[in-house]
């Protein structure tokens, strides 16, 4: 075909098919470029659509868009995996989308790409929140059960960085789902109009994909990155995996709530109940991210274990005993409430769906059964800032947080208070009472909370006063921009946190606990893989210490280690298993078997 007379010599004839039937049936409008026949007049358009319009921007657009799709079908949802090696691969997604598109007519070819775009779209978010998922929880994106950590994770960021730090990532995200969004739902209708303009060929396009892809998976050809093949059903799988995951959550939350029914102290007598530990007052304190990595790990073991080392000391001295084990938490990273609801209720609680089914029950936690049996139960949550209502189910007949602790000093990132203020005002407000009845008390120690700076320092205790003394204290401290430049940085400063709470913590037993205390602390999670790096265990060390040898004579058997160190190979329980094996022990069986 000839150009006409008002043909823009920047553009390329439209060249009719031999097959016209089959060839296209996209219409040529002024709106699809890559089809125009004849040139706008010269008050057309304008300087930059004329550019848009010029061959080679055509095309280079139009191979853009082919490698977000193509880009987008392989996105991984690993951090690790996020390199060029996994965007070598063959995706059969790409031949079905090919293959769907071209037999549609024009409207639903339209409609049915931009629906295809918008899940694609949507799945590759999914797989953003897989990777800071994994970053920091070591484990995927539920998207049944995790929309509620949004609440949370809003109130972390406004008060570890303030509002503006809050408006900026409120405004990120918008930008990210709409950016994500847009792009693709504008790359899929380019592609479709290409692939309109010649459907002969297009479907030998799907044909070649689908026959390498299928060559690639009989023979099992392997792609650049290790135990992944390039033969890739990513995409597909993906999807496949969310639906499954959210038909198991359904499927668990039933089994849940026949589990929770069952208990061996359901029916005990309140007289039967703890007997081997009459009179004591019992405290229960989570020491926020302390896994095991902090006691083993070569690059923070070093400054952690000594502190241990001296707080058996510095214990012994005192009169006390202590001895450790380890359990396995069923949270990583982060997640803390999950770890204090399995400890409390006996229950593997791993997700939101189980915790809320936990808290909208009638199981017997173990400050209910504490409460049971005479003992006054108090819940110390300096990490609370608003009201606690899980504190009803749990049977606390107090509960001290941030708004009622009379702290007068600055926050410390997400910790609105230093432990050692924590301490000191338990010991001023509920365990030097006079005349008082003996004390059950859950205490979340959260001063190793990430992101680990500022961070206070151990002081004497004489000086905590109202809190004011740790203004001089934080500015000395580095900024959050300083530390999480490198993850040797970010491991240093945990490391300190860790060794801050100990100390903290052992020398309020040594100073301040009498003949009638029981410490029991333990982690409630290790930190996140920034720490600790991949494939790390969930385990936590856990600590019981007395002064009266009868109480820890009762869990002679448990094969713990003696001191606040847990040998590597002490014995290993799930979290939730910890309950029933710490009622046993201290009723009126004396021991545990």
């Amino acid at each position: 075909m000839q150009p006409t007379d008002q043909q823009n010599p920047d553009e390329e004839p439209v060249v009719v098919n031999e097959e016209p039937a089959i060839a296209t049936d996209e219409p040529v409008t002024a709106t699809e470029e890559p089809v125009t026949a004849t040139a706008e007049p010269a008050e057309g358009p304008g300087r930059f659509r004329r550019f848009l319009r010029h061959p080679a921007i055509r095309h280079g657009l139009t191979v853009i868009a082919g490698g977000i799709i193509f880009g987008e079908l392989l996105f991984p949802n690993i951090l690790r995996r996020l390199t060029p090696g996994s965007f070598e691969r063959i995706p059969i997604e790409a031949a079905v989308i090919i293959a769907v598109l071209i037999v549609l007519p024009l409207r639903a070819r339209r409609i049915a790409a931009s629906v295809t775009a918008v899940v694609l779209g949507w799945l590759v978010l999914e797989k953003c929140l897989d990777i800071g998922f994994f970053y920091f929880l070591a484990r995927p994106f539920d998207p049944v059960l995790d929309w509620v950590l949004f609440d949370d994770a809003y109130d972390y960021v406004r008060e570890s960085y303030g509002t503006a730090g809050l408006i900026g990532s409120l405004a990120g995200i918008a930008l990210l789902v709409a950016g994500v969004l847009g792009v693709t739902v504008w790359a899929m209708l380019r592609i479709t109009r290409l692939l309109g303009q010649d459907r002969r060929r297009a479907a030998y396009s799907a044909g070649v994909i689908a026959l390498a892809w299928s060559l690639a998976f009989v023979i099992g050809i392997p792609g650049r990155i290790p135990n992944v093949p390039l033969a890739a059903r990513t995409t597909w799988s993906y999807a496949a995996d969310r639906v499954g995951q959210a038909r198991t959550g359904l499927q668990n939350e039933a089994a849940f709530n026949r589990e929770v029914q069952v208990d061996a102290y359901k029916n005990v007598p309140a007289d039967q109940l703890l007997t081997g530990l009459t009179g004591k007052d019992v405290m229960l304190t989570f020491v926020e991210s302390y896994g095991r990595n902090a006691v083993e790990a070569p690059n923070l073991a070093p400054g952690v274990d000594p502190v241990l080392e001296a707080g058996t000391a510095k214990l012994k001295a005192a009169g006390f005993s202590s001895r450790s084990g380890w359990l396995t938490s069923p949270t990583f990273g982060g997640g803390s409430w999950l770890a204090h609801s399995t400890t409390m209720s006996g229950l593997w609680i791993n997700n939101q769906g189980r915790y809320r089914n936990l808290t909208a029950s009638n199981r017997l936690t173990l400050p209910n059964l504490f409460r049971s049996a005479g003992w006054d139960t108090v819940s110390v949550m300096p990490g609370a800032t608003r009201a606690w209502p899980e504190g009803n189910f749990y049977g606390f007949n107090r509960v001290w947080d941030s708004r009622n602790l009379g702290y007068n000093g600055p926050r410390f990132s997400w910790a609105p208070m230093p432990d050692q203020y924590t301490l000191k005002k338990f010991g001023e407000n509920e365990y030097s009472k006079v005349g008082r009845k003996p004390l059950f008390v859950e205490m979340p120690l959260v001063s190793s909370h990430t992101p680990w700076t500022p961070l206070p320092q151990f002081i004497d205790w004489d000086q905590v006063g109202d809190g004011s003394v740790y203004n001089a204290i934080v500015k000395k401290q580095p900024s959050k921009a300083q530390i999480w430049t490198a993850a040797s940085t970010v491991r240093e400063q945990y490391g300190k946190s860790i060794q801050y709470t100990l100390t903290t913590l052992t020398d309020w037993v040594a100073k301040y606990g009498d003949d009638n205390l029981v410490m029991i602390y333990l982690g409630d999670h290790q930190p996140s893989p920034v720490v600790t790096g991949d494939d790390a265990s969930h385990d936590v060390p856990i600590t019981i210490i007395a002064k009266d040898p009868a109480v820890l004579d009762r869990i002679a058997n448990w094969g713990w280690t003696d001191g606040l160190k847990p040998a590597h190979d002490a014995p290993v329980w799930p979290m939730n298993a910890f309950r029933d094996k710490f009622l046993t022990a201290m009723g009126p069986g004396g021991t545990n078997h």
